[in-house]
């Protein structure tokens, strides 16, 4: 059986199989995704993204007419997952312990592959080769400030603070929440997702807790 550079079989239908474009698109990205995660920007190539797809390189232009752009596109991919599951989980509930707690879960889930992110997908926001590039900076900045803005409008509704300063506090949230994921995920002596959701929590929420309430 034929594998693929990376070891596996092609996740894909067989070569020349005609596919819906949306479908075709999903499956060029997930391709990608695997092969941007594994080897980096840099080192990876259309060839090997195109045989991890199962489709000749032709195809893969007309989706994507260079890496950099099919880069982008799950860049763009990862952020939107990033925002909609901190701002979902904002608006679980009217509890802010509640809501502290989902917005750390969110992190969590976001780093460890769950949902439609897929595994891997954290890396090609946080960990980047290319973050240098200014198309790509662009949208990593736009995914932080989405998410900081989500908690900051939430801070600011509750507790009478001004916009600057919901800012401020937003930023240091989003930090110990994407800090401490990506830190528990590449632990070596990684403890329970469930105990490090809960001592994060503890810790932003003995924080927070002390601000003043507006109702």
């Amino acid at each position: 059986m034929t594998t693929t550079p990376l070891g596996r079989e092609p996740a894909s239908p067989a070569r020349g199989t005609r596919l819906p474009r949306p479908a075709r698109r999903a499956q060029l990205l997930g391709a990608a995704q695997e092969v941007f995660v594994a080897q980096g920007y840099h080192s990876a190539a259309m060839d090997d993204i195109a045989e991890r797809a199962g489709v000749s390189k032709p195809v893969l232009y007309q989706h994507f007419p260079s890496k950099l752009e099919l880069y982008l596109a799950l860049l763009d991919q990862a952020a939107e997952s990033l925002v909609a599951r901190v701002r979902l989980g904002l608006e679980s509930s009217t509890d802010n312990r509640t809501r502290v707690a989902a917005s750390v879960r969110a992190y969590f889930d976001f780093v460890g592959g769950e949902g439609t992110a897929g595994e891997g997908a954290f890396r090609l926001v946080f960990e980047s080769d290319l973050r240098n590039d200014p198309a790509v900076h662009e949208r990593v900045e736009r995914m932080t400030q989405g998410c900081i803005d989500a908690i900051a409008d939430t801070i600011a509704h509750d507790t009478g603070y001004r916009e600057e300063e919901a800012q401020l506090l937003s930023v240091g949230l989003s930090g110990l929440m994407e800090v401490g994921a990506r830190w528990w995920l590449s632990s070596p002596d990684r403890i329970p997702k469930e105990r490090a959701i809960e001592l994060l929590l503890g810790l932003a929420w003995r924080g927070i807790s002390g601000a003043p309430r507006t109702s």
